[in-house]
């Protein structure tokens, strides 16, 4: 007895057989696109220093508690004399609040002394201020700058904006 296949079961055995790279095909541009998707995807959070976001607040206030609250103060109030080199010729933390100078840098200048430390903007420059890369994710960072800047007076919030925007020009 041979195994033959009638005219009917050969044209949908040819059917199946044709599906199958059009399916891996699918499948593989379907995999493409959700790693393209994945590696390009924008975090709304780490998009910047948001002061009215009260989620990325709340996240920035806990993560300010945890992490900068013992150089800078719960209060934000920095270390004492801040503006006078210590005898290893560092300066003291400064404040973050309305009598530091925090809110006279824009928030990418605040951002990348926060992640990779003043050197990385002042070469060869030394502080206590470690660099946060390998402690705090991007976001967490954005999230402790909106923090500070939501403590900020509405004075303060535009006397920054104006400064900002004389920069720019």
């Amino acid at each position: 007895m041979t195994n033959r296949k009638s005219p009917e079961q050969g044209q949908a055995h040819q059917k199946r057989r044709g599906l199958v790279p059009l399916i891996l095909f699918g499948g593989l541009v379907a995999v493409g696109l959700g790693v393209a998707v994945t590696l390009n995807w924008p975090v709304t959070s780490s998009a910047g220093a948001n002061s009215d976001d009260l989620v990325q607040v709340s996240l920035g206030t806990s993560v300010y508690t945890e992490n900068c609250t013992s150089c800078h103060g719960a209060n934000l109030g920095g270390q004492a004399n801040w503006r006078i080199r210590k005898p290893d010729g560092r300066l003291p933390a400064p404040p973050h609040d309305e009598t530091g100078h925090t809110w006279h840098h824009p928030d990418k200048q605040l951002f990348k002394i926060t992640k990779s430390g003043v050197a990385a903007l002042v070469p060869g420059y030394e502080s206590d201020m470690p660099a946060f890369e390998s402690v705090l994710s991007d976001e967490e960072i954005w999230a402790v700058l909106s923090y500070i800047k939501s403590t900020w007076s509405p004075e303060i919030k535009l006397r920054r904006d104006r400064r900002m925007q004389r920069a720019k020009q």
